[in-house]
């Protein structure tokens, strides 16, 4: 069963893009129906979710502790490095774990969890080497798409689905 989820941000999260205003403010967009299915899985089912990203980022800091994330890492070098300290902190394994990436810095932590994606915008290699490959892009609902998956794998949806109808 899936305890942990684990996140990266720009091209997971986000569609990737980086936009700067003239006094070098950062924006990033955040899909809302990802964020729906975060707070579900933290807040009704009482999992864990993780981001860990390359970057750094004051407005990641945000949005995960706006979705009440109780993992962040930033400027991370090695993704699967951080993960094993979670999974010990949690006492969790590989197979507890499914994680969401798009690029070459995710392929060590998505070969290692036990159920990995890739939004539909990932790098080729990443889309080969993941178990999932969404219809979705990041930052355009592949988080939520993710989720919805294990839930259905795990027949957990009509929970999720009953908080609503």
């Amino acid at each position: 069963m899936i305890e942990l989820l684990v996140f990266d941000v720009d091209g997971t999260l986000t569609n990737g893009d980086i936009t700067y205003s003239s006094s070098l403010e950062e924006f990033k967009t955040f899909n809302v129906n990802d964020g729906f299915a975060i707070v579900f899985w933290t807040k009704h089912l009482g999992k864990k979710a993780a981001i860990i990203t390359g970057r750094e980022s004051k407005i990641v800091e945000y949005r995960a502790n706006e979705l009440k994330i109780e993992y962040l890492y930033q400027n991370v070098k090695d993704k699967l490095e951080v993960l094993d300290e979670i999974l010990k902190k949690e006492n969790l394994n590989y197979n507890q774990v499914a994680a969401i990436g798009d690029d070459l810095n995710d392929l060590k932590m998505l070969k290692k969890a036990g159920l990995s994606f890739a939004p539909q915008n990932a790098h080729e290699l990443v889309k080969d080497s993941v178990n999932v490959v969404c219809k979705k892009s990041g930052g355009s609902g592949a988080a939520r798409e993710m989720i919805e998956y294990i839930l259905k794998e795990e027949s957990l949806e009509e929970e999720f689905l009953n908080l609503w109808l």
